[in-house]
């Protein structure tokens, strides 16, 4: 049986310093959702961006940690819904083409 700590997810961090994630605004904790408003930028009245996901190279201000050795997000629990859909396999030990592309940026094989 798998736990938490099994879960690559929790320790990798690749995909939260390659990607930029847009949102629902209201997935922010002011329209009624779990996002933290100040890791937020409101782009429009319906579309907001995690901080530091279009800086070059990315990185999203809720990674904690170095990429690939012991990575974690400061807000898992309230993250937003493309980083809870991303790589939906990856607990199981094998990552999708975002998984993997977002691993060898980092100099990280790709998961099973």
């Amino acid at each position: 049986m798998s736990t938490p700590t099994d879960n690559p997810c929790l320790r990798c961090g690749a995909c939260c310093a390659s990607f930029r994630v847009d949102f629902s605004c209201e997935e922010l904790a002011s329209r009624g959702g779990c996002v933290p408003d100040g890791l937020a930028v409101e782009l429009s009245d319906t579309l907001a961006r995690l901080r530091g996901t279009d800086h070059t190279p990315p990185r999203c201000a809720a990674l904690t940690g170095t990429v690939g050795q012991r990575a974690g997000c400061g807000i898992y629990e309230w993250r937003p819904g493309p980083c809870r859909e991303f790589g939906l396999l990856a607990p199981l030990g094998r990552g999708d083409d975002a998984c993997s592309r977002a691993r060898l940026r980092h100099g990280l094989p790709p998961l099973g």
